[in-house]
């Protein structure tokens, strides 16, 4: 499997957690369900799938924290029959990124969460690129989403 960045500055923080938690799909995406990085996935409208989903679960899960404990819920878990999904929070010095990931037998959740600690390490002080000045529209958030989708799957 490829792994694919529409950020450059992803791709080697990312590659590592792959190579050394041995997972089968990840993707590092904005709050707001953009992706900048991915592995693993088949199509495009797959990665558009799990964005969503992660971004939706990711802040229900947070304001559900925060009514229940005063903070939001910073990673979630699920342990399927043979796979088994995790989604965490990547605090960064301009806000925060989100990993979703899907991994088997191949791995486990103490390798996940040690080398998820390490890419929030790894990515802790980069400041990105600046975003455009003006405010992304609808009709720019998904052509903006389109474009990263065709760079990582050789389409643009």
């Amino acid at each position: 499997m490829k792994l694919s960045v529409a950020e450059h500055w992803v791709e080697a923080p990312l590659k590592q957690f792959v190579d050394e938690a041995r997972v089968e799909l990840a993707v590092l995406l904005n709050p707001s369900g953009q992706v900048l990085g991915q592995f693993g996935f088949a199509s495009s409208v797959d990665v558009m799938t799990a964005c969503a989903l992660a971004a939706a679960t990711t802040a229900s899960s947070a304001e559900l924290g925060r009514q229940v404990d005063g903070r939001p819920f910073s990673g979630l878990h699920y342990a399927g029959k043979v796979r088994q999904i995790f989604l965490g929070r990547v605090p960064m010095a301009t806000g925060s990124l989100i990993l979703f990931t899907v991994f088997n037998d191949e791995s486990s959740l103490g390798l996940v969460h040690l080398f998820f600690a390490e890419l929030c390490a790894s990515v802790a002080g980069i400041v990105p690129p600046e975003p455009p000045a003006t405010p992304a529209l609808a009709e720019d958030f998904e052509r903006e989403l389109n474009r990263n989708l065709a760079v990582m799957f050789g389409r643009a």
